[in-house]
């Protein structure tokens, strides 16, 4: 059922240092950051040629990085990203399987329908969904 791997999201401190770190010690092709208001957070994307790494960033105070963050004050990886070819074909399969969805399918930051299964259901790590 699953693709790719799309990418890996990183929670950083301090976006403006992580992008620079990038760019610089690695030579990474760092993206511009985009406000996901609907997700509470801020990305970058670093485009690698066989993946992505994502950069999140709190966006506001009810952000769900704001407290990955309380937790882990120097950032650290929040989830992996695989691709599917349909999302709610997918979620139905995985909710028959007995995974539990987080919340509902939305709009993500590529604009293609995401959602995300439980870390306690896929050993200990958070999973997005995202459709291509």
């Amino acid at each position: 059922m699953i693709g790719r791997l799309n990418h890996v999201a990183i929670a950083v401190p301090d976006l403006e240092a992580a992008c620079a770190q990038y760019r610089g010690a690695l030579g990474a092709n760092v993206g511009e950051p985009q406000d996901e208001p609907d997700h509470g957070v801020t990305v970058v994307f670093i485009e690698l040629p066989n993946t992505k790494i994502e950069f999140l960033y709190p966006l506001g105070d009810n952000s769900p990085i704001a407290g990955f963050l309380e937790k882990n004050p120097a950032g650290g990886i929040h989830h992996i990203c695989y691709e599917v070819e349909d999302i709610e074909v997918a979620r139905d399969k995985l909710l028959a399987e007995g995974a539990r969805v987080l919340g509902d399918i939305k709009i993500g930051a590529h604009n293609k329908p995401v959602l995300f299964l439980h870390p306690k259901d896929f050993n200990g790590c958070l999973v997005e969904l995202e459709q291509v």
